[in-house]
This record gives structure tokens, sequence and C-alpha cells, in this order.
């Protein structure tokens, strides 16, 4: 009997679920070391089974489409912590939970412990204020000592940022109780639903120990410069590398191309928010990167012929004239690939209808330091690859309009600063009404039910079309905001400043497909670079890693830091998942039937009304929470506050 079934119908009937547990809540600190309050186990294999070579081959012949829904800041424990069967919260005793009670200071000044605590409908949980998610905070988190991640850094770190010496603010004790807090069904429905019926990852971490662009980079090229970093050392970052351009990437400065300095033909955009000043003058923006990526190995045989439309090949091709070269020798076919990012093209959010619209006035809605592709010049000064580049709008209108190549391809999508779907929060609160309209989930300016709507939509879409039949669609956040997670990183690399590069706190991350895995909970360790390593097996691309310029770069990464994997992640690297555990032999092999369209789509009543509105949570799709099953009392702080700077907490005035 699986964990998830074991728990429904042993220790708590469904008719409690959402109900309180508190009158007859243990003590969790209480349970014995030795005994595990909730152990995750591994399903077993299902059958027939097919060795990898077997599963490739059967992946092939069922896949053409792969979808990427790159959603923004969570990290696991944040949004899957008490998913029954993953590597939770709750799946050990306290004692052996690394990082579970962390030291805060009241504002008293005295010493107080925060665990992780739910939040849910009552709190407006939707709505979080964004917490510090830069690499040196990240790594301050993590608290990395003699190479051992202890996990224990997470509020106090959080709450120093706001209040470095004295007594705390009450906002930064609220900003540090934040990083510990998380969420479940009855925020997300949508998403635990996913999870449920196909396959959720739960030992997937962030590739690099950082904010947004990293996880962005990583997730088409599988690393975010180490090999440029190996090649050119003068193109290091300086400092702790979160501010200002340098090789690896580690930080959210915008892409050169587009910014006030790229002097193209063929300027791409940026949000108009990004100029401050007068004059007005974008902030920092990043070096042109030269390493190979997913836009480029998808060309295949045709690498030469479409890099000789580069109207820059000399500063754009420098790091990857043998990759090309052994692209076009290959004969490999070319995979179609696509990015569609909301805001990028001219489209119209309908949830800010006072919004620029036009391409000066512009795209309000668009962030480019999400957008991957646009940091690589050979990408930005070619008209084929930026044909490749799309709006979210053009992603609905090419599912509903069946544009897509009848080749297949590989394509991301991601939301932004607003949505399409013109949906605003629950929240009543007018701060709330105002800054929270984004569709990107990620906290202080997305809202996560409608972020969840954007993924519903999206599958929804897919599903209805021809498309469903032939597809993989991976579900995946680029980084963990800075949110507590207790599963200790693999240390494998560090930067130009000695500290680590590789890798951050887990993301969560689903695959949904015909021929996926049902309620299945996958513990295979991966990273962002897990997503192109797929990509690699279902279309036969050449891994990066193994390009020629690539193994140069790393070669000379091993003489010049002792670095032994250095490189592209989507092969040679040890302890990289591909996803392929995520699919059923029996589904593969035509043993079983593929999954029909109507087992993925969701009833709109899980997202429109919103959860917040029409109380759609763990009881509607039927699951119940760890923490609900074991009766946990949930810790929350008495002063807790899910938005400390929207929405301040009032401070009683002193006599």
């Amino acid at each position: 009997m699986r964990l998830r079934d074991l728990l429904v119908s042993t220790v708590c009937p469904l008719a409690l679920i959402g109900q309180s547990f508190a009158a007859t809540a243990p003590n969790y600190h209480a349970v014995p070391a030795s005994k595990e309050v909730a152990a995750y186990v591994v399903p077993a294999a299902a059958e027939p089974k097919l060795s990898p070579a077997q599963t490739i081959a059967a992946l092939r012949k069922r896949v053409k489409y792969v979808f990427v829904i790159y959603q923004e800041n969570r990290s696991f424990d944040s949004y899957f912590g008490t998913f029954p069967g993953a590597d939770g919260l709750f799946s050990r005793p306290a004692a052996e939970t690394a990082g579970f009670d962390q030291p805060i200071v009241n504002v008293d000044g005295s010493k107080g412990v925060v665990h992780p605590f739910r939040i849910g409908p009552k709190e407006f949980a939707s709505d979080t204020d964004d917490i510090d998610h830069s690499h040196s905070l990240t790594v301050k988190k993590m608290h990395v000592a003699l190479g051992d991640p202890a996990m224990d850094g997470f509020a106090t770190t959080e709450e120093t940022k706001y209040s470095p010496s004295g007594n705390p603010s009450l906002m930064a004790k609220q900003f540090g109780e934040l990083a510990m807090a998380y969420e479940d069904c009855d925020t997300i429905p949508v998403l635990w639903r996913y999870a449920d019926r196909f396959t959720l990852f739960d030992h997937v971490f962030e590739e690099m120990t950082g904010p947004s662009t990293p996880g962005n980079l990583s997730i088409i090229s599988a690393q975010t410069g180490v090999t440029q970093w190996a090649l050119h050392p003068d193109q290091a970052f300086k400092g702790n590398g979160d501010k200002g351009p340098g090789v690896p990437v580690l930080n959210d400065a915008d892409p050169f191309w587009g910014s006030q300095d790229d002097k193209s033909a063929h300027k791409m955009p940026v949000n108009p928010g990004d100029f401050k000043g007068n004059p007005p003058k974008e902030y920092a923006t990043q070096r042109n990167l030269t390493f190979a990526s997913l836009p480029l190995t998808t060309k295949g045989g045709d690498a030469a012929k479409v890099t000789a439309k580069d109207s820059d090949p000399k500063g754009d091709l420098v790091d990857v004239q043998g990759d090309v070269k052994a692209l076009a020798a290959s004969g490999a076919r070319r995979v179609p690939f696509g990015w569609y990012e909301e805001g990028y093209d001219k489209e119209h959010s309908k949830s800010d209808d006072d919004g620029p619209t036009d391409a000066m006035g512009t795209h309000a809605s668009y962030i480019a330091h999400h957008n991957g592709p646009q940091y690589f010049g050979y990408v930005a000064n070619n008209p084929a690859m930026l044909q490749e580049q799309h709006g979210l709008g053009d992603f609905f209108a090419d599912i509903d309009g069946r544009k897509l190549s009848p080749a297949g391809g590989v394509f991301f999508v991601k939301g932004g600063y607003e949505n399409t779907l013109g949906l605003k929060p629950a929240d009543p609160d007018p701060a709330v009404q105002k800054n929270f309209i984004g569709d990107d989930d990620h906290p202080g300016y997305s809202d996560s039910q409608i972020s969840q709507a954007m993924v519903a939509t999206a599958i929804d879409k897919i599903a209805a079309s021809p498309y469903w039949k032939d597809s993989a669609i991976v579900i995946t956040w680029d980084d963990s905001e800075g949110d507590y997670d207790h599963v200790k990183p693999p240390v494998r690399a560090r930067g130009p400043n000695g500290e680590i590069l590789t890798e951050g706190p887990r993301v969560p991350l689903l695959v949904i497909s015909p021929y996926a895995k049902t309620h299945y909970v996958s513990h295979e360790r991966g990273s962002q670079s897990s997503v192109p390593k797929m990509v690699d097996a279902v279309f036969g691309l050449t891994p990066m890693a193994t390009l020629p310029d690539e193994l140069r770069a790393r070669e000379l990464g091993k003489r010049r830091f002792g670095l032994a994997n250095m490189g592209p992640d989507d092969a040679i690297t040890p302890g990289v998942s591909d996803l392929l555990d995520a699919f059923d032999p029996a589904r593969l092999s035509g043993k079983a039937a593929p999954l029909p369209a109507s087992y993925v789509m969701t009833p709109k009543a899980l997202y429109d009304p919103m959860p917040q509105t029409s109380g759609a949570g763990c009881k509607t799709i039927g699951i119940l929470p760890v923490d609900y099953a074991l009766g946990i009392k949930n810790d929350m702080p008495a002063d807790f506050n899910p938005r400390p700077k929207t929405n301040p907490t009032p401070v009683p005035a002193t006599k």
C-alpha cells in the first residue's frame, strides 16, 4: 500500500481533512530519535522492467513534444514538504531533520526558536512577500561548515538582513519567520493534484546557489558559465558574485542584449521598470555568454548553417566554434525550440488594463533576467534564433491553432509580472490587489493561485490538443526563494571567491505525460540540469558536456581550479537524474494504455474561482497532508505576518 493511501486509510478518514488536530496533537519533539514518524518509501518498480537503452528507445517512439512550464522561487519543503510519500518536513523526528529548530531573536532581544509551520487560506498564503535568495545569503542560510550544509541559517540570516545589529524590528523578525513557512493543498490544490496523479521528484536541487537568472540559464545550458570562466579567467565575477558582470553567473543582472549598451540591429526587449534615474539608465548588465545551450544544440546538423546568420560571429561564437563543427558533422536532425515568456512581445495583460502595450511603453509584464536565451549573443544577434522567442499569449495561440511543428520540439513557458487571464488576488487588501497580479509564482509580485491557474490553463490546452498523446510536460521552479529546505545539497564546486557554487536547496519538479508513472514520488537526485539531460535523451541531442569546446574547458577547469566536474551537467557529472524514472515501462512498451487527456485536465472549479474564495483544497482533491495525518501541532509564531513589507504590522505605541 502506498504511503498516501496508508495515511488516509489508517490515520485519519477523509472526512477529517482540513480540520484542526491540535486537541490530540503529540509533541513532535518528544518522538524518540530512533523512530521514523513518516518514513518515505520507494514504490516497487513497474513491470515490465526496461533497461536504460530500452527506455530511451521507447521514449523516442512515444514523445515528440517536451513542454517545460518554468515557475519561480519555491523550495521543495515550502510547497511539498507535507506531501505523502515525499522526503518531507516530518519524514523523521525533528532531532534528525537538519535545521528543523532554528534560532531567532525576539524584538526585546531575548532568544527564541522557530520551526517549520503551515500557512493557508486564513493567512492568504497565496500572497507572500519576497525574501532574500541572493547567492551570498543563500550560502549563509545553508550554513556550510567543512563542506557540510547544516541547513539551519534560514531564519537568522533573513532576520539579520533587516536588523543587522541590536534588537530586531518586528518586520525583521517576521521576515525570519517567513523563511520557515510552508503551504499545502489548501493553497495550491492544482499542483498537489498533478503531483498525486503523476510523478513528483523530491531530490532535485538548484543547480547554483543563487537567484533566478542562474536557474534560467541552467535549465537550457546545464551550467551558468563555469566553462567560460575556465576559458577566460579574466571574466570571473568579482567579490561574492551578487552584483555586476562575471562568470559563472550568480546574480540577476539583466542580459547585455536589449540593454542601454546594446547597439545591435535586433534589440531584444526589456521592462521599462529596469530603467531608473534622469536620464534613465538600466541597472547592471551581464557579459555576453558564449557557451553551448539548447538553442544551439537543437540545431543539430544545421548548426553551421544557422550560426552563419550571426551578425557578430567573432564575439558570439568564440567559445563554440568546435561545438558548431561537431554538431554540423553529427548530421542529427534539427529539433524545433521555443521560449515563450509573458511580455516578450506586445501582448497586453488583461490584469492591468491601464498598463503599457506598445514597444516604447513597453513590455510591462516582461522580466528580462528570466529569459535564459537572451543572455547569449548567438541568439540575440541571429534573426533565425530570434524567431524562436515569443510571448506567453503566443504559446496559447500556437497550441489552440495547432501551429507547433509536426516534427515536435522542446518549448519553455514562463509567466511574468502580470497575467494574461485577467485574474486578481482573492485577498481584498488594496496593496495585494495592486502588487500581486503576476503568474510566474514569484513571491512579492505573483499570487500562487493565479500562477497555478496559468499552469492549469497551459496544461489543459495541451491536453485538448493533438500534442497530448506525444507529450511530456515538466513543471519546475528556478530557485528556492531562500525558503527553508531540510535536505542537504551535495557540495560539488566552488567559485572564484571560494564559496560553494553547486548545489543549492531543493526545488519541486513534476513530470506529466500519457506515459508517466502515477501516484509516484521519485527520489533520484537531480538539478535544473536534469531538464536538458532529459531533452537530450528524448531527442537524441549531443549532450553539451560532450561537445569539444566544453570538454576542453572542463579539462582546463581541472588544471586551473582543481574542480573535477566543471562543465555542463547534462552528461559526465554523476548524480544528475535524466528524469526518465518518471516514465512507466508498461505504458512506454505498449503493455498498458497511455493516460487519456481527461486524466490530466483540471476541473475549473479548482482554480476559478480561486481556492481562497471557493474553499477548494485538500479535501476536494482527496489528499491528507502528513502533518494532519500525524496530528502535528502547527507551531505558527503568534506575531507572524506573511507580508511584513507589503502590509506592515502596526506596532503599539509605547507610553
